[in-house]
């Protein structure tokens, strides 16, 4: 739901690898709309979204999947499957599945992925590369969270030797933004609400806003970052409209764990990048996570 670079790159970075070492088919399947800015991935065209459920798999495989509800529907072809794995770097990944591969000290599922990768020798194609290099690149800000470790630069060496460029992948991750885009974001930045002496910032995101700015889901991607840059910002988040009874959110800190915060509305993520949705309206959830941010 809602996949990021990590989610995508580390999808078509293991679907290049069962293709070219293993010969074998396999099906990537997305639950949601693919941001534009990912487009550019290799095979990512060939994602889409299954709805045949008689389909039986031998092999499904989670990547970047921090909680099994986050698949949806789709979770019908995990159950049927005759084997699965669930690999991931969330910390709050509770370990679903038959076998798991899970290092929560990794900056993203892409660096979990290369490390498994060199550590059995599989020969990492220039494909692989983009989207492991892809993967990491996002989930880390560009190199700039504090997820970024020496062991990613390492990669990150080795993956543009491998042939993934490191100017064009990020031309088209952070410089691909269409107009309505920016315009949206600058809207939502707009109208934020800030509390506690500027120490918290959230801001709102309802339904007739997408539609006013004929936005996607994923036009509310960095807009919590944002927020938590300013100087002042000590927790952020966006609140989003599912319907009247059920709202998204995305929180971000720079010292409390937002992570332990979403866990109590069965969300989760990272210490301080995580999600969560509460079933409840927009206002009665701003409500409820102000009751559990504790400055």
């Amino acid at each position: 739901m809602n996949p990021d670079g990590d989610t995508l790159g580390s999808m078509c970075a293991m679907y290049s690898i069962i293709y070219h070492r293993f010969k074998k088919k396999a099906d990537m399947n997305v639950v949601s709309n693919i941001p534009f800015n990912y487009k550019f991935l290799p095979n990512i065209d060939l994602a889409q979204r299954y709805y045949d459920k008689s389909l039986v798999y031998d092999l499904v495989i989670t990547l970047d999947v921090a909680a099994i509800d986050r698949v949806m529907d789709s979770k019908i072809f995990f159950d049927k499957a005759k084997c699965t794995i669930n690999i991931d770097h969330h910390k709050t990944n509770p370990g679903f599945g038959d076998y798991q591969l899970i290092e929560p000290e990794a900056s993203s599922c892409g660096e979990v992925l290369y490390n498994y990768f060199k550590q059995n020798n599989w020969t990492i194609d220039k494909d692989s590369a983009i989207c492991l290099y892809t993967a990491i690149m996002t989930d880390t800000g560009n190199f700039r969270f504090e997820n970024t470790s020496s062991n990613v630069f390492r990669a990150a060496a080795d993956l543009v030797e491998a042939g993934a460029n490191p100017n064009y992948i990020y031309k088209q991750c952070y410089e691909t933004k269409t107009k309505n885009f920016v315009m949206f974001q600058n809207y939502c930045v707009n109208k934020a609400v800030f509390l506690e002496d500027n120490k918290i910032a959230y801001t709102t995101v309802y339904k007739k806003d997408l539609e006013k700015f004929s936005a996607g889901d994923d036009y509310t991607d960095g807009i919590a970052e944002t927020l938590r840059a300013i100087d002042s910002t000590e927790v952020s988040f966006v609140l989003k409209e599912v319907d009247t009874k059920l709202t998204k959110v995305s929180m971000r800190s720079k010292g409390i764990d937002v992570a332990k915060i979403c866990s109590n509305f069965g969300g989760g993520g990272h210490t301080f990048a995580a999600g969560c949705t509460i079933k409840a309206n927009i206002k009665d959830s701003i409500e409820k996570l102000l009751k559990e941010i504790k400055l």
